[in-house]
């Protein structure tokens, strides 16, 4: 295919033939899936699904977190014509990727859905794929890595954020975007010791013991620095990542609910996930997208980005010949 087929080819999200290869059709036309895949319930054969749990609960200042996967799908449209820039692969051409669509749960009823997305996560593990989740406020993560711990046991965690997430909150009927991490970690989904944040500029009395690397080590000590201790952290184990976008300066990603001055700039984030290629990634998720306070798009953009990056990553893995499935010992 060739970008001389938008002529004729539109809504691949419904008529594309092959869940496989790039997609040409007019980026500002046809309907919307992320990168222009498939559309489908149907996990037979697929490597990855994404998917969209669009949850806003409370964040500290602005809702709107919801619109979040909508958002992102919308800015993949300029990103699905040619495979991921600097991997030197192209991953929709070797996996075979679905958008499976948003979880559906009732809004009236928000204690049911932590059960709801684990469940929803879970049976796509179930079926073979793993998951890049378009979120939707940073507690998804929680019930994400619950479904992910069930299959692989502890997994080892790369965040990026501007916050660490591990405030104290030892109240399980909580449902709180600023806890997860430290619920995961009280949990056992997630250890301390095989655990790194990336980009925290705001402090926090206790980390739990998880390595952090604030945003002025990202800025003073360079991305090379940043790669090499995240490797070192989580080694070969299973690794999840979860991407904040406020990880992002609010220059690059104004529409969050917390933006904080002094984040990483877009293409410091860019590199680090590029240098991580060869970590064992068994999945990830994009969370905090608030497209109502960035008219630009800008933030949806860098989500797309981001949600791109770690497809390329997740194969990388696969082209390695892992599954994500290695010993405790390992």
């Amino acid at each position: 295919m060739a970008l001389e087929d938008a002529k004729t080819q539109v809504d691949m999200a419904f008529t594309r033939a092959d869940r496989r290869g790039l997609a040409y059709e007019n980026a500002f036309g046809g309907a919307l899936s992320f990168l222009r895949r498939r559309y489908s319930k149907d996990l037979s054969g697929a490597d990855l699904a994404i998917t969209g749990v669009p949850f806003d609960q409370a964040v500290t200042n602005r809702p709107g977190t919801r619109f979040g996967p909508r958002a992102i799908r919308e800015a993949s449209t300029l990103q699905a014509f040619d495979a991921p820039y600097g991997w030197g692969y192209d991953p929709f051409t070797e996996l075979d990727i679905v958008d499976y669509g948003d979880m559906p749960f009732d809004y009236a009823n928000v204690p049911a859905v932590p059960g709801l997305i684990e469940r929803h996560i879970a049976g796509i593990l179930a079926a073979g794929a793993g998951t890049i989740t378009l979120g939707g406020d940073h507690f998804i993560a929680l019930p994400i890595l619950r479904a992910y711990a069930a299959k692989f046991g502890p997994v080892a965690l790369i965040q990026f954020d501007a916050h660490s997430d591990t405030w104290a909150d030892d109240d399980p009927n909580r449902i709180d975007h600023g806890t997860f991490l430290y619920k995961a970690i009280r949990e056992g989904i997630v250890r301390p010791e095989t655990t790194v944040s990336v980009g925290i500029r705001t402090d926090n009395p206790d980390t739990l013991g998880v390595r952090i690397l604030d945003a002025p080590f990202v800025h003073r000590s360079g991305v090379d620095a940043v790669i090499a201790r995240v490797r070192e952290t989580v080694g070969e184990r299973p690794c999840y990542i979860t991407f904040d976008i406020d990880c992002l300066d609010p220059a690059f990603a104004p529409g969050t609910g917390t933006p904080v001055w002094g984040g990483l700039a877009s293409w410091q984030a860019a590199e680090i996930l590029r240098g991580l290629r060869g970590v064992n990634m068994v999945g990830g998720d994009v969370v905090e997208v608030s497209p109502p306070y960035d008219t630009t798009g800008a933030t949806a953009i860098a989500g797309a980005h981001v949600a791109t990056e770690m497809i390329a990553l997740y194969g990388w893995t696969r082209r390695q010949g892992r599954s994500g499935l290695v010993s405790e010992a390992g």
